[in-house]
């Protein structure tokens, strides 16, 4: 009896220095950010800071061009997920129904855009803009984005698709009801749950765009993500740790605000293919 309470008692200990590394590693670059976004006098070898203020949220509040980035990021991230939403959706419900020649590889084509280097992604991008005067605009920064979350738009309300029964909608045509009627009334509501899932990627994707957003944007559009750079390179560490936090918060609001949608087995359903 004593070595199985030894032994359980290991265990337990094992696994409370487990969750404490886990913590560690995970809410430790978090907090430090956050403590940096407060910090007053902050100097090397300065284990914490040693004085503690609002100075340097004032300084980035005070400044146009970086509050004008905030909104421009805001507004961006809205105009990508409902262009997004209104390109993808129709290519996601095609691929969950229909049965074509070459459906797997189109199916995999919206992989394509996240399995190479991005950078060279975006520098072929530039070019193509070049020619067609988008660089340095606004629609050219969307359409960047837009084809960084093609494949959440995609492959997430596809599975969501799939996981409705195609005789729920051949029931309700049976009974008179239109193509449009059917799938807003039964399959979209059915499918909600991934369609948000995959909306809010959208949206994070693109309030974390920087590369490509510097790259196609500059100088006529300024993001957050893309003002952080300069910010970096500019200012001391609270200075950027400020915008980092400025950064993360609509994203977390987002994520307590959904956060039924964010379980584990919506993301599954979404990811069935």
């Amino acid at each position: 009896m004593k070595r199985l309470y030894y032994g359980l008692g290991k265990k337990r200990f094992l696994e409370w220095i487990l969750l404490a590394v886990f913590l560690l590693f995970f809410y430790g670059p978090l907090m430090h950010m956050l403590t940096l976004s407060f910090a007053g006098e902050y100097e090397y070898p300065d284990v914490i800071p040693r004085t503690y203020g609002f100075k340097w949220w004032e300084y980035i509040l005070s400044k146009g061009q970086m509050v004008e980035s905030i909104a421009t990021s805001l507004v961006l991230a809205v105009v990508v997920t409902v262009v997004s939403l209104l390109i993808c959706l129709p290519a996601a419900y095609a691929i969950a129904r229909y049965q074509f020649k070459g459906r797997s590889v189109v199916r995999l084509s919206f992989l394509l855009t996240n399995a190479f280097p991005k950078m060279g992604i975006y520098t072929a991008m530039a070019v193509i803009f070049y020619k067609l005067n988008l660089m340095g605009t606004f629609v050219g920064v969307v359409l960047v984005h837009i084809v960084n979350t093609m494949m959440f738009m995609v492959w997430i309300p596809s599975g969501s698709f799939r996981t409705v029964h195609i005789q729920q909608e051949e029931s309700a045509r049976d009974v008179g009801a239109s193509s449009l009627r059917v799938f807003f009334k039964i399959t979209m509501p059915m499918a909600w749950p991934g369609i948000v899932v995959a909306s809010l990627y959208t949206f994070l994707g693109s309030m974390e765009e920087a590369q490509g957003s510097l790259l196609i944007g500059l100088p006529n559009v300024h993001t957050m993500p893309s003002e952080l750079y300069g910010v970096i390179m500019s200012f001391p560490d609270t200075a950027g740790a400020v915008f980092a936090v400025i950064l993360l918060i609509p994203s977390i609001l987002l994520l307590i605000v959904f956060r039924k949608y964010l379980s584990a087995e919506a993301l599954s359903n979404g990811f069935k293919m």
